[in-house]
């Protein structure tokens, strides 16, 4: 049997599960439905399947938190894909075959969006190895999932008669509900999960008969990318150049290689607060709740809460509360949430991409206060992490550590700093922080000037690649 390597496609800004998933830290590398982020889950769930380390596909913005959060399930280390710009799965699948196919290999690809919910892991898995001798064969192997309900949501594909994995008739548009009700009660149509298997090089040989402008591009891109210890970054002008398609849409509308197998294996796309509320336990009266919730007298409700919240006489809504933006929604309307994004984005909002607490590869750090002319921020570096060495035209900064070992360079000074001790950086002065220690260092930073922006900076060297 071929050797089986994942492709874990990672890239999405999850608009419809603001105020929690952003721009920054979008919705794939939450912990939305237990105690792994949905990129962790997904890695999870196919590892005991996987012949090889996966192949992520991520956007540039995102590098660091994949490769962070695939680090701590024990995942060996994936050959990290960077998308310059996002356009669609057909390019992103297609970098991953080129990058699976570079030494010679041609393996199956499982292609799996990150931030879905599946929760019979197991009967994925069978359905993975149900399909590996179709795929392997040179089949492109769609999974179909057995609908429970006239989803207006989803496309559809329907399927020729039989059992197991069978010919693809026709994908399908989202339809109305009527339409929807009609597939359901006539049998053969099955959402689509955007979940395939196939040959690396099978799917190469047909975006090249179907599309071969998209595969053109991407091997241009492709072939001028920077390799960075795992990451491959595409090069920006080449895949900018790209035409933008889905991989139904590019090759598996218009192949007849396309089969389909029809699973059940509780499978949720997690796209809005409605569906989050389907998959998340529940209490007697209906109600979903995550964080500090009272609920009284209130029913179908969703709430997720940083501090206390309380649900008083309410029914079928969402509340969800972060540290710098509240939600308020019917749960039969949370598909307008993307409505508030794009105002948010129109507004240049800053709570439209990042989360009051904002993270770097080196940590993060949280804007805790902030007036006319100061800031204050709370920041975490990991042990054995580094700034990078910079400096501010026009602003100063006072670092106290909280807890932890600092290593201040300014100018011509390195020096120590430990709990309860303090240093100023003056406007324009040449600095770093590191920890050198083992524990995560915590300090408090007041900055003080007249522009307190986060564009403000001046890198002269900097670990991370960084401009």
């Amino acid at each position: 049997m071929a050797t089986l390597q994942p492709v874990l496609l990672c890239g999405g800004s999850g608009t419809r599960l603001w105020p929690l998933s952003r721009e920054a830290y979008p919705k794939q590398f939450l912990p939305l439905a237990g105690e792994d982020s949905l990129l962790q889950a997904t890695w999870r769930r196919v590892a005991p399947l996987a012949d090889a380390a996966p192949i992520v596909v991520a956007g540039e913005e995102h590098r660091f938190l994949a490769a962070e959060q695939l680090r701590l399930t024990g995942a060996p280390a994936a050959a990290i894909v960077l998308e310059p710009v996002g356009r669609n799965t057909a390019p992103a699948i297609a970098a991953a075959a080129l990058q699976a196919t570079a030494a010679g290999a041609d393996p199956l690809l499982l292609v799996l969006p990150s931030d879905h919910v599946v929760a019979d892991a197991e009967a994925f898995r069978a359905a993975v190895r149900a399909a590996c001798a179709a795929a392997a064969d040179g089949a492109l192997v769609t999974f179909g999932i057995v609908p429970d309900a006239p989803e207006t949501g989803f496309g559809y594909i329907q399927a020729a008669p039989g059992e197991g994995v069978r010919k693809v008739l026709r994908f399908v548009e989202k339809p109305d509900a009527d339409t929807a009700r009609a597939y359901l009660d006539a049998g053969g149509y099955y959402w689509n999960s955007g979940m395939f298997l196939f040959r690396a090089s099978r799917y190469l040989a047909e975006l090249e008969r179907l599309r071969p402008d998209i595969l053109a591009a991407t091997r241009a891109a492709f072939a001028a990318a920077r390799r960075d210890g795992d990451f491959i970054r595409l090069d920006r002008d080449a895949f900018v150049a790209c035409p933008a398609q889905s991989i139904d849409y590019a090759v598996m509308e218009r192949t007849d290689a396309a089969m389909v197998l029809p699973v059940e294996v509780g499978w949720n796309d997690v796209g809005s607060w409605s569906a989050l509320w389907d998959v998340a336990e529940r209490d007697a009266a209906g109600n979903a709740c995550r964080g500090d919730v009272i609920a009284v007298d209130s029913r179908d409700s969703y709430a997720y809460a940083r501090r206390l919240v309380a649900l008083v006489g309410v029914e079928g809504i969402v509340v969800v509360e972060t540290d710098d933006a509240v939600l308020v929604a019917r749960k039969d309307k949370v598909q307008q949430v993307k409505e508030v994004v794009a105002q948010l984005k129109a507004d240049q909002r800053s709570q439209a991409a990042l989360h009051r607490e904002v993270h770097r590869p080196w940590g993060s750090y949280d804007s805790v206060d902030q007036g006319e002319r100061f800031q204050v921020k709370r920041i975490k570096v990991k042990p054995g992490a580094a700034l990078s060495l910079q400096s501010h035209t026009r602003r100063a900064e006072h670092w106290i550590v909280v807890s932890g070992t600092a290593r201040v360079t300014r100018d011509h000074d390195v020096f120590e700093l430990h709990a309860n001790q303090s240093t100023y950086i003056p406007i324009g002065a040449k600095h770093r922080l590191e920890n050198p220690g083992s524990e995560v260092l915590e300090l408090i930073e007041v900055q003080s000037g007249d522009y307190l922006g986060e564009d403000d900076i001046v890198r002269y060297e900097d670990v991370y690649g960084r401009a």
